[in-house]
């Protein structure tokens, strides 16, 4: 399987690192490192995680309170988002009209 950002969601991933790097030096690292892997695991498992409804999934990273949330089509996965999970719950839903 392929997988496309969504652009706003490729921006949510960096302003999370960026966020995370000016609370500690370091920390951005360690958050990438964490989002990799579970982008991987979508990959080999897209539809193992949480159901949000109309075909969207979430995956949640484990030690940060960061989102993966996806849609699957065909051979691909559409990255919605990579949300907060603790802000504005479905304020990527309007993304799901506009996917790429």
């Amino acid at each position: 399987m392929n997988v496309d950002f969504y652009p706003a969601a490729a921006a949510e991933l960096e302003l999370a690192a960026q966020w995370y790097e000016e609370r500690s030096i370091g920390l951005r690292q360690e958050f990438l490192t964490e989002f990799r892997p579970g982008v991987r695991q979508i990959m080999e498992h897209p539809h193992a995680w949480q159901h949000l409804g109309c075909g969207v999934r979430r995956y949640r990273l484990g030690r940060f309170p960061y989102g993966i949330v996806y849609v699957t089509e065909d051979d691909q996965i559409v990255v919605l988002a990579v949300g907060h999970l603790r802000r504005k719950p479905g304020y990527w839903k309007p993304r799901l009209k506009n996917k790429r």
